[in-house]
């Protein structure tokens, strides 16, 4: 009887040590979770290049002889017609008084010469002269008036010639170093200029980009007129310039040494902060995504092939291993071509606490606010 009680309260001993040895389930993960919003996105392209002139003009002497004076400061600003040297003027002052004498020696003959034509032409008509005497004097009227227009087009070459002898700015702009001083011998046909314009109100900046990211652009149909992208231009010392450029134009040839194109946009330049030939940034407005996606950088995972990856949150608190591809950043963000759409929960916090497929308690993060930004993608 005493071992049957035992065995019976033996039994019930390991019945209650099964019963505390019972794990219960595990709580899910929990993990930070971000939901993905399409938004409008500005996409832009960070480009290089340099400033050019948009007006520029070297000045040549049109006669030769010697510079008497140098009419302007270096540097200053100069305009269309203004004098800048005077090269000596007497060689060209006594041919144009020659020309002057003898077109008025032409002029006296015509004044003599169809006098006699006209007093002929009443003669024959009373036999007072032969008829070939009035043709005579007919055709010498007629040569003495040739002769008349050949001398005043000498008088006008003559002039121009003198008036060459002041050389005047063909454009308006600052004036560069000259580079002959008073005493100087030039000639009609050197190809040294005595000094250089430039025009700085506006400026030139030419750019280069890659073919393959145009006609990345292009798919996208973001390549929109070139007089509607605007342009903003970050100087050498990285400051921003104030005023915003319009791109003129596009290239039609790509070069093939570089597979490049070169883009130019025009800036205005009032205080003429811009020179020719500064390095700089530029940022082309290429146009807008409407319904763009971005998630955050953390979010995405790469294999060390770069493959993208997000682990994205579905209906159910499950893990899904999602492939995308990135196009481009933006600030924090990465622009999403696939792979990923609005209402999407993507994982930014404790990725590597979980697996695919495994059930997580989602909690909604803040990384701060996302805003459009421009692409820094094309260079």
């Amino acid at each position: 009887m005493q071992l049957r009680i035992l065995c019976i309260l033996t039994i019930i001993g390991l019945s209650g040590c099964h019963d505390n040895t019972t794990k219960e389930k595990p709580a899910p993960t929990q993990v930070g979770v971000v939901t993905l919003k399409s938004q409008p996105f500005t996409y832009s392209s960070d480009l290089t290049g340099r400033t050019t002139a948009t007006l520029t003009s070297t000045v040549l002497p049109q006669v030769g002889g010697i510079i008497q004076r140098r009419l302007f400061k270096e540097g200053d600003e100069v305009k269309a017609g203004q004098a800048l040297y005077q090269i000596d003027p007497s060689t060209y002052k006594a041919a144009y008084d020659q020309a002057a004498a003898a077109l008025q020696s032409a002029k006296a003959l015509v004044i003599a010469d169809c006098q006699k034509a006209r007093r002929y032409a009443i003669l024959v008509k009373e036999q007072g002269v032969s008829q070939q005497d009035a043709d005579d004097a007919t055709a010498t009227c007629g040569e003495d008036k040739a002769s008349v227009a050949e001398k005043i087009a000498a008088l006008e070459a003559d002039k121009i010639n003198l008036d060459w002898t002041r050389v005047t700015a063909p454009i308006s702009g600052r004036i560069g170093i000259s580079t002959v001083t008073p005493g100087a011998l030039v000639t009609a046909n050197q190809t040294t200029a005595l000094t250089t314009i430039t025009a700085l109100d506006s400026m030139y900046v030419d750019l280069t980009r890659s073919s393959v990211d145009l006609l990345e652009l292009r798919k996208r149909a973001l390549a929109k007129n070139s007089d509607t992208l605007d342009v903003t231009l970050t100087l050498e010392d990285g400051s921003v310039y104030p005023q915003k450029g319009k791109l003129e134009l596009t290239e039609v040839s790509v070069d093939e040494a570089t597979g490049s194109v070169t883009l130019r946009a025009v800036f205005p330049n009032p205080q003429h902060v811009l020179l020719p030939g500064m390095f700089v940034h530029a940022s082309v407005d290429e146009g807008v995504i409407e319904n763009a996606i971005l998630a955050p950088q953390q979010a995405i995972i790469r294999d060390p092939k770069g493959n993208a990856t997000a682990m994205v949150v579905d209906a159910n608190n499950k893990v899904v291993v999602r492939k995308v591809i990135t196009s481009t950043t933006s600030g924090d963000d990465y622009l999403i071509s696939s792979g990923l759409q609005a209402g999407d929960r993507v994982i930014v916090e404790g990725t590597s606490k979980v697996n695919a497929g495994q059930v997580v308690k989602p909690v909604e993060t803040q990384l701060g606010a996302t805003t459009p930004a421009a692409t820094q993608g094309a260079s």
